[in-house]
């Protein structure tokens, strides 16, 4: 086995398994249209990440110790807990699909992060396929009747900024040792339900009598949307480069306007089918030309069956001479033959 083919194939998978991640956001606003409470969005967001949370510690038995709960409380807050409501207040101000557009500026704002917290210095072919990213969802989710809203837009911005930052960071700090990533997501979603909560209670008063399909409904939500699909998305994280994660997103108003069409019987014009692929473009330009170190993502796998990947992938993570070395080799081989998340 040729040394590319050793590095790519896991390196590969573990993007295409973290895309699953933003396919499955995009049917949020399908779901809930046809079976939630109206005009309940931090009810919806609470029910998204609190229950999910209790059940994943619950599981794992795990909880943060000593600088590890100050650093849980952040991510919570910035992946979940601010995340969240900024989304639903800047889809309920902004119409015609703006907040979809803000929401694409995330993976611009994750290479500004990165740059300044991880030191990753933004590439001309990121910022590239970030100006094609954003164009692209625009194809799709843009409408000539859309209007601005000040509060709109900057919930929007300040969401988009918040989920990159949050990205950032849990590259960052990683894991700590013997904790795997369904113990960080329970602690991630715990945190954010509980910031949750008393805006809820407070804005939108008591819960709202639910019935088979809303219970049906937030169970998807809950399960699948939300304990499954940010496991997905932070194990991705502890692998793979931030920015090349916070790319991944672009596919989440695809997968809405995908979903729509087929589920809901939306129309889907020649425009938005063209805004798709530029926008598929904008993601696939936006992942990271490097590869990992032979054998790398398997070791982090072998460490995160016990726990510790994040500290085992900081051991590996390789260096410089074994880049270049890795990139000599694949070079002589060369020449020889709307949405809501």
């Amino acid at each position: 086995m040729s040394i590319t083919t050793a590095a790519r194939n896991p390196y590969a998978g573990t993007l295409a398994l973290t895309a699953l991640t933003p396919i499955v956001w995009g049917s949020t606003y399908a779901v809930t249209t046809e079976f939630l409470p109206p005009d309940r969005p931090l009810f919806t967001a609470l029910m998204r990440a609190l229950p999910a949370g209790l059940v994943l510690l619950a599981l794992t038995r795990t909880l943060p110790k000593g600088l590890w709960i100050g650093r849980a409380a952040a991510l919570g807050v910035l992946n979940i807990g601010a995340f969240f409501p900024l989304l639903f207040l800047a889809a309920y101000r902004l119409p015609g699909g703006v907040a979809g557009v803000l929401g694409a500026v995330a993976p611009m704002f994750a290479l500004l992060f990165a740059a300044g917290v991880l030191n990753e210095r933004p590439t001309g072919r990121k910022v590239l396929a970030g100006v094609i990213g954003v164009f692209g969802v625009s194809l799709v989710v843009l409408r000539a009747t859309a209007q601005l809203d000040t509060v709109g837009v900057f919930a929007g911005l300040a969401g988009a900024g918040s989920m990159a930052l949050g990205t950032v960071l849990t590259k960052k700090w990683g894991r700590p040792d013997g904790v795997g990533p369904l113990a960080m997501t329970g602690w991630q979603l715990t945190a954010g339900g509980l910031f949750i909560l008393p805006l809820a209670a407070l804005i939108e008063g008591a819960p709202p009598a639910l019935d088979a399909q809303a219970v049906g409904g937030y169970l998807y939500l809950g399960v699948i949307g939300t304990a499954l699909a940010y496991w997905l998305w932070f194990r991705g994280i502890a692998k793979v480069p931030a920015t090349s994660v916070a790319f991944l997103g672009l596919l989440s108003p695809v997968s809405a306007a995908v979903i729509g069409w087929v589920a809901l019987g939306q129309a889907l014009t020649p425009l938005q089918v063209l805004g798709m692929v530029i926008a598929l473009g904008g993601t696939l330009l936006g992942q990271t030309t490097a590869r990992p170190k032979v054998g790398e993502v398997e070791k982090v796998d072998e460490a995160e069956a016990v726990g510790g990947g994040a500290e085992l992938e900081n051991r590996e993570r390789p260096t410089d001479a074994a880049r270049m070395l890795v990139g000599a080799g694949a070079k002589n081989q060369r020449k020889s033959g709307l949405t809501l998340t």
